[in-house]
Formats: structure tokens, sequence, C-alpha cells
């Protein structure tokens, strides 16, 4: 069972999150994913869609160790956004907008950071599911 709690009175408009969601049954942790395809090549390395480029592979990353735990998106309660340049948000929310439900959309936190452990990666997120 989930609940999604998009916008509680007394809250500010969210952009493709839930400010809260209440959940039931199996905890699916997903470690943080990088945008490196199913061979280990970094995707998205160059050109102006580099940070949509590696957002859409780092869901595709999500939706394949979702699956080996038995789930799928639709059981993603919080999703985790980890960016080296927050001029990336338009880029990463775009990816995230074609794989999450805009009717249930999981909490989610974004950070930005310095760097992340290879320095061409733009993108990591991790995600919390519940099945």
């Amino acid at each position: 069972m989930r609940e999604h709690y998009v916008r509680p009175e007394g809250l500010p408009p969210t952009n493709g999150y839930s400010h809260a969601v209440a959940f039931t049954g199996r905890m699916i942790a997903v470690s943080g994913q990088v945008p490196l395809d199913g061979q280990g090549r970094l995707v998205g390395q160059d050109g102006q869609d580099g940070a949509y480029a590696q957002a859409r592979q780092v869901f595709e990353n999500l939706i394949a160790a979702l699956a080996a735990a038995g789930a799928g998106m639709e059981h993603v309660v919080k999703l985790t956004f980890y960016l080296t340049d927050l001029g990336d948000l338009d880029a990463v929310r775009r990816a995230r907008d074609e794989f999450i439900s805009p009717d249930n959309p999981p909490a989610s936190s974004l950070v930005e950071v310095k760097g992340l452990v290879h320095p061409a990666f733009r993108v990591e997120i991790d995600a919390l599911a519940s099945v």
C-alpha cells in the first residue's frame, strides 16, 4: 500500500514529487545509479543534451535494479538526486518525467555535490521502493 501526499495543506507547490509518501510492504533500497550502460560505458559525456542522456541512463539502471528485486518504478516511494551542476536540473526533470507517473510521484530530495565518483558523471540517483 502506498499513499502519496503531493501537496498537503500549507506546503508549497511541487514539481514532480510528493511532499510525503506513506507505505507498507517489502522495502527495497537501490544504491545510487550512475550513467554507465550495461557494458560499463559512460553515456552522455559530450553534447548539449549530456545531462539528459545521463539521467535517462540512470533511470534505465534504476529500472533494471528494481526489476531484479521484483519491483518497478511504480513502487518507488523516495528518490534522492545528486547533481554536480544545478543547471542540469531541467534536463534531469525532463528525463524523470518520462519514467515517473505524475499521478503518484515519489518523495524526492535533491543535493548539489562537488563531484561524483567519476569526474564525467553529472547525475546519480538512489531509490527506496515498497512492494
